[in-house]
């Protein structure tokens, strides 16, 4: 078998390959690359046979919807393929997809294209999704410090960058002379508190007392400690400086103080941030964000450390979307014993979207256009038609059937895009069928052979 055209064009005329591989075996003959020397089909009109078997038409190997009562040839030299009358006796299908009718295919083509069917069943279809989050700092748990006066440091007891630090425990320790003067006002209170305790007069020894009180509140709202007070009532004598402890636990995150340096309550002297508990920030698609919700689980994976993973929650879905990625941020809390998580690390995020119940049949079966989706349903001794179908779900190689099929029909699943070819190739002839036939002359380029 071969084809001779003119040598800088040696092409053999043929059908699309899904066509061709799937009338290979099917009981009726194809037309394609004729025997060497091997005359033309006779031009009788519509009613012209070849073979015994009668010809429709004649129609372009590479448009069907181009066709031709007589044999022709087209612009590029390939002959007009025969249509016979077996080839268009199918009836078109009601309510077949626009541009698609049935096929019928011979055992022999189906083991050849190697079709797979299976049966639509009764189940469900979880969605979930994945995708890669970055640990940072929980922003609640961040403490700024300050002090409530001006002053020196004396001495520094917390010196580093990523310094461990308990709440209670002494930063540094602060000279200042208004603080000095307030416990020292403080004492003199005391004193004179205790000399009108033996006044007669109810309103004298209420007035010392409020002084007391005065006096050390003021030394309070300076943040100083409750344990530095109890020793000032205890020996009577001022101190020179006073610790400042931490108001928090966590690790130093930021430091800008040195000792012997000079500060006022606008500088901040560290930033504590407590990472027991940590967020983590994710992306997803905009296509995914009606299904996340607060409340969420959510699983963390650690590329650095396979088989570990920590369970978290969204705690918070950003109102915005992001312009550049069209992504919406999620955040999600995650407790974070032994430190495993460090701000900056990612990590990989899955979190299940939703699940659903009904027809479930597998992803491969459905024929995806953009426009439309299309499954091909066995009907019996080889007749497959297409369905239009509306896909609900999609997940783990499965898809969930809104509408189109019902649970116990048998779809194809393997192959299914030769089908597709030969649908289209045959609902082309079924057009070409209804419609006059156009003359070669009418097609630009196209002669007589």
């Amino acid at each position: 078998m071969s084809c001779r055209l003119p040598s800088r064009r040696r092409r053999c005329l043929a059908w699309p390959l899904a066509a061709l591989l799937l009338a290979a075996a099917s009981s009726a003959g194809i037309a394609g690359c004729g025997q060497r020397g091997a005359a033309p089909p006779a031009a009788g009109g519509p009613a012209a046979s070849t073979g015994g078997r009668r010809v429709l038409f004649f129609r372009n190997a590479m448009n069907p919807a181009v066709t031709s009562p007589v044999p022709a040839k087209d612009a590029m030299g390939m002959a007009y393929v025969p249509v016979y009358a077996d080839e268009a006796a199918a009836p078109a299908q009601a309510g077949a997809p626009s541009g698609l009718a049935a096929v019928a295919i011979s055992p022999e083509g189906l083991r050849l294209a190697g079709a797979e069917t299976q049966v639509a069943v009764e189940g469900s279809v979880a969605r979930s999704t994945r995708t890669p989050g970055i640990v940072v700092a929980d922003e609640t748990r961040i403490q700024h410090v300050h002090t409530k006066i001006s002053g020196w440091v004396e001495t520094l007891a917390v010196n580093f960058t990523g310094q461990q630090v308990r709440q209670g425990q002494p930063l540094l320790t602060l000279y200042s002379p208004e603080l000095l003067a307030s416990q020292e006002e403080y004492l003199r209170a005391r004193a004179a508190a205790a000399r009108f305790a033996d006044s007669s007069l109810p309103e004298v020894r209420s007035g010392g007392e409020e002084l007391v009180t005065a006096a050390r509140r003021r030394l309070e709202l300076f943040d100083v400690p409750a344990s530095f007070l109890a020793e000032l009532d205890r020996s009577g004598r001022p101190r020179r400086s006073v610790p400042l402890l931490a108001p928090a636990s966590g690790y130093v995150t930021a430091k800008q103080v040195f000792a012997g340096q000079q500060v006022d309550p606008a500088m901040e002297l560290f930033t504590l941030t407590d990472l027991a508990r940590v967020w983590v920030e994710a992306d997803f698609y905009e296509y995914e964000a009606h299904a996340v919700k607060i409340g969420q689980q959510a699983t963390l994976d650690l590329a650095y450390e396979p088989g570990v993973q920590l369970a978290g929650h969204i705690a918070y879905v950003y109102p915005t979307l992001a312009p550049e990625s069209r992504t919406l941020k999620v955040r999600i809390e995650v407790a974070n014993r032994g430190l495993v998580l460090k701000p900056g690390m990612y990590v990989d995020v899955t979190v299940p979207l939703e699940a659903r119940s009904g027809v479930v049949i597998p992803d491969s079966a459905v024929i995806d256009s953009g426009l439309r989706q299309v499954v091909f349903v066995e009907r019996g001794s080889g007749r497959f038609e297409p369905r239009e179908v509306r896909i609900g779900l999609r997940s783990g190689g499965q898809a969930l059937v809104d509408s189109g099929i019902a649970a116990g029909e048998r779809v194809v699943t393997r192959a299914n895009f030769l089908l597709d070819s030969e649908s289209q190739l045959r609902a082309a002839i079924g057009t070409a069928v209804a419609a006059p036939a156009t003359p070669p002359a009418a097609a630009q380029g196209e002669r007589r052979p």
